[in-house]
């Protein structure tokens, strides 16, 4: 993982120092129970507890020799242990460690994912209600539609994080499994009740059925949710992208003092950090598709998920930890500019309109199809009239004389109140905010 979009934090937990004190504690927590349950010397556990360790470089140089990363660090643990070391990892087999391991280190990893989620729903909420009734226009497929406010956009966006955390705190749970139940997972060797006084120490649950592994189902589901909360980044981030772009310029990112934007051209203020999330979504997305593809093992058991997981466990959480926590700022910091957003939702003559008309013909007593050619054909003049000299859509309807046969100049100017397309604010808010 490159620095750039790392954080410590959570690059600690997946670097080879702290993998390997998480399999020494799986050891020594193994070690305790079968000295409780009386199966190795009370003394032993109290051996590894106190000289217990490893040498990094040491396992590096053992491995090279018997290829095999869990011997090899036994054997360096043994260097420092002595002879009590021989009751060490007895009837388990490699992935006891390195499968309960991995859980330690992806509910650690989730930890620090909910945080951020946590400090990216603070934002989107603060600035939702910062812009509750901040008229702007609503667009489907890129065009002007009706308005809404620029609060409804964040609260929307909110609701969607909600869930995606939802998701999180589920995928968590399902990752949190423990299992040392020996080799293909039938507790020939090893008690079942180390595997659940282990697991309890870990604050982890006992895998049902191990089969030597932990099933990888869990493992899809934790990445797929990841990519989900991935997609709600990019999606957010594509938003503020438009919205910065020259021809809109609703809101920005913010620009500090000494930033530039461009090699060339000193005026320029990209959106670099919001095309920087999307280029970070699509690197979590990236490992939804192996992390599916390393359900399919073998019988009991291969290692083929083994190099998968070794990528994309610390690629996914890292990219992801810091793409949050770049969102989060993103959004704190964003330059709103209510103006422009106004300008921009009155640049088609009132067209954004065109439906409330639409419907009053039709209360009036006009079937659907002549009321909505008698809106499109007055919508029209606007639409193609790009410097307005044929008027506004309202003067126009109020000059169609199968309009006026209908509704009154009065009645037509009511239906030009752009408060009336927020009335439902408050009960979308209180959906997702609750009540204040």
């Amino acid at each position: 993982m490159i620095p750039r979009y790392a954080r410590p934090e959570m690059v600690a937990i997946w670097e080879p120092e702290q993998r390997y004190a998480i399999w020494l504690e799986i050891e020594t927590l193994a070690a305790e129970a079968m000295a409780e349950l009386g199966m190795i010397p009370a003394g032993v556990p109290r051996a590894v507890r106190a000289r217990g360790g490893f040498n990094v470089a040491r396992i590096d140089e053992i491995e090279r020799e018997v290829k095999h990363d869990v011997i090899a660090f036994l054997t360096s643990v043994a260097e420092h242990v002595g002879d009590e070391a021989r009751f060490l990892h007895l009837g388990m087999t490699s992935s006891d460690v390195l499968d309960t391991c991995l859980a330690v280190q992806l509910q650690r990893a989730s930890d620090i994912l909910l945080k951020d989620m946590d400090r990216v729903l603070a934002a989107l909420k603060k600035r939702a209600i910062e812009h509750k009734r901040t008229p702007t226009i609503g667009r489907s497929h890129g065009i002007h539609a009706e308005p809404t406010t620029f609060g409804l956009k964040l609260a929307g966006f909110h609701a969607e994080f909600a869930r995606g955390k939802k998701r999180l705190e589920a995928a968590r749970e399902e990752i949190s499994t423990c299992a040392i139940s020996g080799a293909v997972g039938t507790f020939a060797n090893i008690d079942p009740r180390i595997e659940e006084m282990v697991a309890a120490k870990l604050g982890l649950a006992v895998e049902p059925v191990s089969t030597q592994v932990i099933p990888r189902d869990r493992h899809a589901a934790f990445f797929a949710a990841l990519g989900v909360i991935a997609s709600s980044i990019e999606r957010l981030a594509t938003e503020i992208r438009h919205l910065q772009r020259t021809e809109v310029l609703e809101a920005e990112e913010f620009f500090s003092e000494g930033q530039k934007g461009s090699s060339a051209m000193p005026h320029k203020r990209n959106p670099v950090l919001t095309e920087n999330l999307t280029g970070l979504a699509r690197l979590v997305r990236s490992a939804v598709v192996p992390a599916m593809e390393n359900v399919a093992l073998w019988h009991e058991r291969d290692i083929s998920h083994s190099s998968v997981e070794r990528g994309i466990g610390p690629d996914a959480t890292i990219h992801l930890d810091f793409a949050l926590n770049r969102l989060a700022g993103v959004i704190e910091n964003l330059l709103v500019y209510p103006d422009n957003m106004l300008a921009n939702l009155n640049r088609l003559g009132g067209l954004h309109n065109s439906q409330r008309v639409l419907l009053a013909l039709v209360e009036a007593g006009a079937s659907r199809e002549d009321a909505y050619r008698m809106v499109q054909r007055n919508a029209m003049k606007v639409w193609r009239d790009a410097n307005r000299k044929d008027g506004d859509f309202l003067a126009n309807l109020e000059g169609d004389a199968d309009v006026a046969k209908l509704l009154s100049k009065t009645e037509l100017g009511a239906m030009f109140d752009l408060e009336y397309h927020f009335k439902g604010v408050d009960v979308i808010f209180d959906r997702v905010f609750g009540v204040a």
